[in-house]
């Protein structure tokens, strides 16, 4: 489907299932588990870290506004897509479609961030535990959960913003299943190169610069494993950090494969598996790797249903 060059286009066309066919209804059905399985782990870990005061740390307030950024960047997404399984005309109006590609953009940056807050509370812990309590004061934590939504929020202004202001009077059809920047950006009918300049940019400032910051942490952190004598204290401190890098590779290692990919090599049942692995897989796998590899969590859990199950 396609619009007149003339006729200015009022909504978008979402084809990003449009292939799949009969798989659609249990595509639909595993999307909805998954989805609610992300919500309900995810608000555990934002109620244990509020209700346990073990867990009143610098390590877990990162974590539980991690947690409540995965749930706000799931909810941008599959409820539509959801709707948009079981509809035989996916279509987006162009305000709800700059809408979405604003919050997706503000928790996607958020969550960024957040990994790079939690990789340098790791540093901290690790290669400078004499100054550990000044470092990561309450101040500091604060500062840099705000400033995470703040890099969010100037991201998801600046992308919809720039894209509110072009003309669309061409195709109306993306070949996606949600309005992610670069596809609606290569409908418009002005040019776009300033937009694909600034997304880069973007990229660099707020994505690759996290990542950098985190593997700078990491790189720190080795070499004060390396330098542990004992077997055990290098165990001890890597279980420390074994989450939090797993979840880094994870979020990472999808979304780097999903953008950065060379465009003739990539296809666009490729490009939903993809997508559907980082905006949905991810999200849900979070809480399990937080609290099945985390003796903190899974013992504040216990802590938590023994109070609430001998109250009632």
């Amino acid at each position: 489907m396609g619009v007149d060059n003339g006729t200015a286009v009022t909504e978008f066309v979402l084809l990003g299932f449009s292939e799949f066919g009969s798989l659609r209804g249990p595509l639909f059905w595993g999307i909805l588990c998954m989805y609610m399985v992300t919500l309900l782990g995810n608000s555990l870990i934002i109620f244990l870290t509020l209700a346990d005061s073990a867990l009143h740390s610098p390590m877990y307030f990162f974590l539980g506004h991690f947690s409540l950024a995965e749930i706000l960047y799931t909810t941008t997404i599959v409820p539509r897509m959801l709707r948009d399984l079981l509809s035989s005309r996916p279509t987006i109006p162009l305000a709800s479609c700059f809408t979405q590609l604003y919050f997706f953009a503000l928790f996607g940056i958020a969550e960024c961030c957040l990994l790079a807050a939690m990789a340098y509370d790791r540093y901290a812990a690790i290669c400078r535990p004499l100054h550990y309590a000044t470092l990561m004061n309450r101040g500091a934590c604060v500062g840099m959960v705000g400033a995470s939504y703040l890099m969010g929020v100037i991201t998801g202004t600046t992308h919809s913003l720039f894209i509110f202001t072009l003309p669309f009077h061409r195709d109306n059809i993306i070949h996606h299943f949600l309005c992610d920047i670069l596809p609606v950006l290569r409908l418009a009918s002005a040019s776009t190169f300033w937009g694909e300049v600034g997304n880069l940019g973007v990229t660099i400032a707020f994505i690759l610069t996290p990542f950098l910051l985190i593997m700078a942490s990491y790189v720190c952190i080795l070499a004060t494993i390396l330098g542990v004598s004992t077997a055990q204290g290098r165990r001890k401190i890597f279980s420390t950090c074994s989450s939090h890098l797993f979840v880094v590779i994870l979020f990472y290692g999808t979304a780097t494969v999903a953008y950065m990919k060379p465009q003739a090599s990539s296809s666009q049942d490729t490009d939903q598996v993809l997508a559907v692995f980082y905006t949905v897989v991810t999200p849900m796998c979070n809480p399990f790797v937080y609290s099945l590899r985390n003796k903190e969590v899974t013992g504040a859990m216990k802590r938590v249903m023994k109070k609430y199950l001998c109250c009632s």
